[in-house]
């Protein structure tokens, strides 16, 4: 898989290559570019799809003691990468960890629009169940290792407290266990999420929503109606706070709705992208077959 060395460490990432429109996918916490896969494959012919793993906990390489692991942090992280590796007209995905509101808050010049799926947002952070576990977890001392440990048991990583109420649809073990692996083994990567972890301030989340005002490219908020983690009125609160934006609702599915439903996720990312050409804000609020 290719490295880049950034300010922060070696991040790993996926890149599909080709000349054609170019998806940054970013997932969230003790999950890797693979989250992607399934959409990846469905997009991947006719996009150019870089899938960067953030340093969240199912990194491989440790990043420097001194990197900024804040919110804000990450963003800065995928900003960086998005430079570095020379993208233009970025399609910015973002999926359960919010780098992508705070990014595209930021209005960075290299992303032309802006696709939002569950994530956490306003209040609910850390998000649902999951992520305030996580939290409380990370102010143990050495809470995160005997937690990831447990993991190994199947019926643990299946229930609320796991992957549980993030995918509807269960999750093949050897994906989780391949998410698992580093931050079972690797002190370094355990710090990193553990810095995430016991920084994470509502308000500060808050605040980086509301600066979404600033974003007026092309928005598409792709959000499922069952979660369990991420709140289910906060997709029409984030599309309401974009200038430009529409909202798609996928059913039968939870967080992870490029897993439960990866064709129904690329078909709304596939007609939002043709139906905004790069540096036409506003051109998709007439186009047809983005309302589910």
């Amino acid at each position: 898989m290719p490295e880049l060395d950034l300010t922060a460490g070696t991040i790993e990432y996926g890149d599909t290559g080709g000349e054609g429109p170019v998806l940054v996918l970013l997932g969230g916490a003790v999950m890797d570019g693979s989250v992607w896969d399934p959409v990846v494959e469905l997009l991947g012919e006719e996009h150019r799809c870089v899938t960067p793993t953030l340093p969240l906990g199912a990194h491989r390489h440790p990043m420097r003691r001194d990197a900024d692991l804040t919110l804000a942090g990450h963003a800065s992280i995928a900003e960086e990468l998005i430079e570095r590796l020379d993208l233009r007209e970025v399609t910015l995905v973002g999926n359960d960890h919010a780098a992508a509101i705070v990014l595209a808050g930021r209005r960075p010049a290299r992303v032309a629009r802006l696709v939002i799926s569950p994530c956490e947002a306003f209040e609910n952070y850390p998000p649902g169940l999951p992520g305030k576990n996580l939290r409380l977890i990370a102010l143990v001392p050495g809470g995160l290792y005997v937690a990831m440990q447990a993991m190994r048991l199947r019926a643990l990583r299946r229930s609320p407290l796991g992957f549980g109420w993030m995918a509807k649809h269960p999750l093949p073990d050897e994906l989780v266990d391949r998410w698992l692996e580093p931050i079972r083994t690797q002190p370094g990567v355990r710090r990193d999420l553990r810095r995430y972890a016991v920084g994470a301030r509502r308000r500060e989340m808050v605040e980086h929503c509301e600066r979404l005002r600033r974003f007026a490219r092309p928005a598409l908020v792709v959000w499922t109606p069952e979660d369990k983690v991420q709140r289910p009125e906060h997709g029409r609160r984030l599309a309401d706070t974009l200038p430009d934006a529409r909202l798609v609702e996928i059913p039968d599915s939870y967080t992870l709705v490029m897993r439960d439903q990866p064709r129904a996720f690329a078909q709304a990312v596939r007609e939002f992208i043709a139906a905004t050409p790069a540096g036409g804000a506003g051109a998709h609020a007439g186009a047809p077959g983005l309302r589910r």
